[in-house]
């Protein structure tokens, strides 16, 4: 049996959650969800219970997922090799058929299927889906080239009437990132890309990026938990910010412009890292934010 002191230390748990509940109920939250949390079973289980917590709670999440390492080794198991050109996968039709068979049959229906173990009522769906999300053909550029790379996409356009419907009732979207173009070919695009997409067309309160790093770290290898947007170019002009990063910080900085209060870059690794960053203090990654926030 738990002693008074450690049931009183969890009330206090409770307690400290109270104003960022009351503050955050019905408003929306888009999870990108990738990186080691999806590969370790453990962590897979902590983010399904952060989620399905978060909508018992009032909170409207939305659950945009990756799945570039199942493609890989789908593609693999196929003898095909996967290649990438600035970052972006090189998608023939093998590879674009590869992606679309592992991200809405297996990725897809996986998180599905977790978060309704939770208790929670989850929808999978992709940009197909009502060709909600519209895109054109990508071309990546390489010493000023633009080169083919194949059936990468580009969003034009959110159409998120399907997804409002869906999160203001009892449902959790899941959304696997495959778009549409107006001629119906399909396109993989980047998650981290249509996380922010669907961020600034719902007017989500926050945008997460699940990673695997702890955040935005200063020279001295130290986590900035929070950096206002205005606060952002200079980071990456003296080489605070840099690398992989670079994009992930860029992307949110978009949903922000677009109308997103706050961008969280968290570490997917640590367990209920969701609840952690939005129900505590401090938090344990970096936010990102607006004037709004």
């Amino acid at each position: 049996m738990e002693k008074m002191d450690e049931l009183i230390e969890k009330a206090g748990i409770l307690i400290e959650a109270l104003p960022y509940i009351q503050k955050f109920s019905g408003k929306t939250i888009v999870v990108k969800y990738g990186g080691n949390a999806m590969i370790n079973d453990e962590l897979k289980n902590s983010v399904m219970e952060d989620i399905t917590l978060l909508k018992f709670i009032g909170l409207k999440p939305i659950v945009v997922h990756g799945g570039g390492p199942d493609i890989s080794k789908a593609l693999s198991d196929r003898g095909v090799k996967s290649t990438f050109v600035n970052g972006l996968r090189v998608t023939d039709d093998v590879t674009m058929q590869t992606a679309q068979q592992v991200l809405i049959g297996k990725t897809n229906k996986e998180i599905v299927s977790l978060i309704s173990k939770k208790g929670g009522r989850a929808v999978g769906i992709s940009g197909i889906d009502g060709s909600f999300i519209e895109c054109r053909k990508q071309y990546a550029e390489v010493d000023g080239e633009k080169v083919d790379i194949g059936y990468v996409g580009d969003i034009v356009h959110i159409k998120h009437c399907l997804i409002d419907l869906l999160a203001s009732d009892q449902y959790i979207p899941v959304i696997a990132p495959i778009g549409t173009d107006d001629d119906g070919n399909s396109y993989n695009i980047n998650a981290d890309t249509v996380a922010a997409a669907v961020a600034s067309a719902v007017q989500a309160e926050k945008l997460i990026l699940l990673t695997d790093v702890e955040g935005v770290k200063d020279k001295n290898g130290d986590i900035i938990y929070e950096v206002h947007e205005n606060e952002i170019q200079p980071l990456i002009d003296n080489g605070t910010i840099s690398g992989g990063m670079i994009p992930k910080i860029l992307g949110c900085l978009d949903a922000i412009k677009e109308g997103v209060a706050g961008a969280h870059i968290i570490d997917g690794r640590v367990p209920h890292c969701l609840l952690l960053e939005i129900f505590t203090k401090t938090g344990i990654g970096t936010l990102i934010k607006s004037d709004k926030y």
